[in-house]
């Protein structure tokens, strides 16, 4: 019989001869490759044995159509057994002989050999497996479906548990102690033959079978003999590097390496280890190389910080966020760090500056200090969110308890709303448009952080109705870009009022456009002077009535009747009260011989007043111009006071304004550099006095306003413990201002005087709500 002869089929010694010779030819010269011709002749022998049909295994069938015909023919019973187990004794046979041919190899020698005889063995088995493919169909098939033996494979499978038990199990640890080897001297910087340790890896992986379903694998083989070994030898690797690096080298040049070693690992899973190996390994490389010198690291926070090392920081942010807590001190100490800036920031800023602080100087530099330190946490420390809320609760901290504050938090919102009062002023320093937006939002910025909101809105009310009503504002737009910016952080009710002032300024211009033309038409006469009215609602301006009574001087009263009469036509039943103490007038001189160009002095009401009086006397006594004018003395004093500065009138026969038997001379030698001349100047002594007037305010509103609180939740709550209530006010009022719990006490007892509330009989701190 030749080798292309195929063996009888029922000749079971003739057909494995036969599949010997060809398996000695697929399995040790694979090389030299299989014809088609004598794969199928392989194939069909195999099929010819395990198919053969004669009567002896087949039993006794019942012919067509006979007395038992009606059962069906019992299965014949499938043939297989004797060459499963032939090739079953051929694999093992094949796989000693390569392990013992292994013995002469040690190390990477060993590792290649044992992935070039793993190649060739496993391509081998694939062809193998083909040719037993009608072995695995019934036999196989029907031995683990029926019989269910734990010992029985499809022929592939077979091939691979043959593999483990002969050849795996003699040579895993020389095999794994080659690869811990090899990656060793990768990680001490050596180049080496990564596919190697790839191909060992898979085959570890490959050699996870599955009993329940030989189409699936585990990896029970790649992790209970290699992974096991490699995480251990892994984790005292870096032990022991790590402990003497940081004793001989800097903090960052320790987090260098240990990033470096981090990426390796990295680099290692995705190059030739099993992905699953990722969620054990690099754990363990963080908590050797970052957790176990967590402190030595943290140490070096401060230092870094002072230098402002942002590469640094970031490498340090980056090794710390990967591990549990290794944040929570560095957030701490940055919280403290900056704190400590602004702080000494504004120091600095208050010893240069000898009186009082410029709202520009300060607010730039608590901006300043802020986007120096938002810039590291968005680049150093990614924008995570407990380095936002460390560097939110450090501004909160230096924004409204620093040396200028002097104890109170309300001077930061008072020197914020002051420097958007500069801004928004008509000025040449003023910012360009798009420019000015920006500024807008820094201020917004440091409004965040202002605890005092309602000092803010106090101060900011007050100084917008006198850039609108002295006609100062920069821009319509600025203003109102402003405004919406409050509104978009406090809400609707924290800016109405602003917004209605902006909204009196319009309807004011169409009411002086509808009184100019009734004017211009000259039903009532020629008008005296020009004249420009705002009519204001009381309710949404922080205007206060005149502190003196005043007599309109006969040129412009006139004017002012016809206005009272135009406004109660068109508006019956409202009232209009003056505020003269906010008027303002232009006068032209015509009294000055020896000038060639008559001035224009831009004038307060009141100076007007004063100054009017000379139209037909050039000297007047102090108790004259008191009786003409109506105006008490702390009006009429400041008034002439200026006038006097400005060497428009005269003092004579005393030394000081307003001291009696003073006598006031028009100055007819007066001269200016200035045609038009303001003399409508507020005093520093003046400003001091309104802005405590408006500190006062502000204590007094935030009494009503938690009265109204507490009122509000007695009214939700019915009954509610004393505690309880304290927590509840400041929980809702802190958006505004933090009132203060002696404040919250003292309202509590007005509010139980008023009987809004009563306390509960028997029960200790215990109010209800009288309904």
């Amino acid at each position: 019989m030749t080798s292309m002869q195929l063996p009888p089929g029922n000749d079971f010694n003739a057909t494995w001869t036969f599949l010997e010779e060809g398996l000695d030819q697929i399995m040790c010269r694979f090389e030299q490759g299989l014809d088609r011709t004598r794969y199928s002749i392989l194939y069909s022998a195999v099929h010819n044995y395990c198919a053969r049909s004669d009567s002896n295994l087949h039993g006794n069938i019942s012919a067509p159509g006979g007395p038992n015909s009606r059962r069906p023919a019992p299965a014949p019973p499938l043939i297989g057994g004797e060459v499963y187990q032939h090739l079953s004794n051929y694999l093992k046979l094949h796989l000693e002989k390569i392990r013992k041919e292994s013995e002469q190899y040690m190390d990477e020698s060993l590792l290649q050999y044992y992935t070039k005889q793993w190649t060739r063995y496993t391509a081998a088995a694939r062809v193998v497996n083909n040719i037993f493919m009608y072995l695995n169909r019934y036999w196989v098939k029907r031995e683990i479906d029926e019989d269910r033996k734990s010992d029985v494979y499809d022929v592939f499978t077979l091939t691979l548990v043959s593999w483990k038990k002969y050849m795996f199990e003699y040579v895993n640890h020389n095999v794994i102690a080659a690869v811990l080897k090899l990656i060793t001297k990768q990680r001490n910087g050596e180049v080496i033959e990564t596919g190697l340790i790839k191909n060992v890896v898979d085959s570890f992986v490959s050699l996870g079978l599955d009993h329940n379903d030989s189409s699936k694998s585990n990896l029970d083989v790649y992790k209970d003999y290699f992974e096991k070994e490699f995480l251990e030898a892994t984790e005292v690797y870096y032990k022991t590097e790590s402990e003497k690096f940081i004793s001989e080298n800097s903090i960052p040049d320790y987090m260098k390496k240990a990033e470096t070693r981090l990426n390796e690992e990295e680099g290692r899973v995705q190059v030739y280890l099993h992905p699953t190996t990722h969620k054990t390994l690099i754990p363990i490389c963080e908590t050797v190389l970052v957790k176990n010198q967590e402190e030595s690291i943290w140490d070096g926070f401060q230092g870094l910080l002072n230098a402002d090392k942002q590469d640094d920081l970031h490498r340090m942010y980056s090794l710390l966020a990967r591990i549990t807590d290794g944040l929570n001190p560095l957030r701490v100490s940055f919280e403290a760090h900056v704190k400590k800036a602004g702080l000494s920031a504004i120091e600095r800023i208050s010893q240069n500056e000898s009186e009082s602080v410029d709202p520009k100087s300060y607010v730039d530099t608590l901006l300043e200090v802020h986007k120096k330190y938002n810039d590291l946490v968005q680049t150093a420390f990614s924008g995570e969110a407990g380095f936002v809320a460390a560097l939110d609760k450090a501004c909160g901290e230096f924004v409204n308890r620093n040396k200028v504050c002097k104890g109170s938090s309300s001077k930061s919102p008072e020197l914020l709303a002051r420097f958007c009062d500069q801004l928004l002023k008509k000025s040449a320093k003023n910012p360009e448009e798009d420019e000015l937006e920006d500024v807008l939002n820094n201020v917004m910025t440091v409004f965040k952080y202002v605890e005092d909101k309602d000092v803010f809105q106090k101060f900011y009310s007050k100084m917008l109705a006198k850039r609108l009503v002295n006609g100062t504002s920069a821009s319509d737009d600025a203003e109102g870009s402003m405004i919406s910016k409050l509104k978009e952080a406090c809400g609707f009710e924290y800016t109405s009022k602003l917004q209605r002032m902006l909204t009196d300024m319009s309807l004011s211009k169409e009411l002086n456009d509808q009184f100019k033309d009734l004017v211009s038409q000259g039903h009532d006469g020629p008008s005296g002077a020009d004249f420009n009215i705002l009519v204001l609602g009381a309710g949404s301006w922080p205007l206060s009535a005149p502190s003196t009574s005043f007599n309109l001087p006969d040129d412009v009263v006139k004017m002012y009747d016809r206005f009272q009469k135009f406004y109660q036509n068109k508006h019956s039943g409202r009232k209009l009260n003056w505020l003269f103490q906010l008027s303002k007038a232009e006068l032209k001189t015509h009294y000055l011989k020896a000038s060639k160009v008559g001035y224009t002095f831009m004038v307060s009401a009141y100076q007007m007043g004063v100054l009017l009086q000379f139209n037909t006397t050039d000297s007047c006594t102090y108790e004259e111009l008191h009786k003409s004018t109506a105006l008490a003395p702390e009006a009429l004093n400041p008034a002439l006071g200026i006038l006097i500065k400005a060497k428009v009138l005269l003092l004579r026969d005393a030394e000081n304004v307003g001291d009696a038997g003073s006598r006031y001379v028009l100055n007819h030698d007066f001269k200016s550099k200035k045609v038009r001349i303001n003399l409508n100047m507020q005093m520093r002594m003046e400003q001091k006095a309104e802005a405590d007037e408006t500190h006062k305010t502000i204590e007094e509103d935030r009494m009503f306003v938690m009265q109204a609180a507490i009122v509000r939740i007695m009214k939700t709550r019915k009954v509610m413990k004393h505690v309880a209530l304290i927590e509840e006010v400041i929980t809702q009022l802190q958006s505004r201002f933090k009132p203060r719990v002696p404040a919250i006490k003292k309202c509590i007892d007005v509010l139980l005087e008023k009987e809004y509330i009563e306390r509960v009989e028997n029960q200790k701190d215990m109010y209800s709500y009288v309904a």
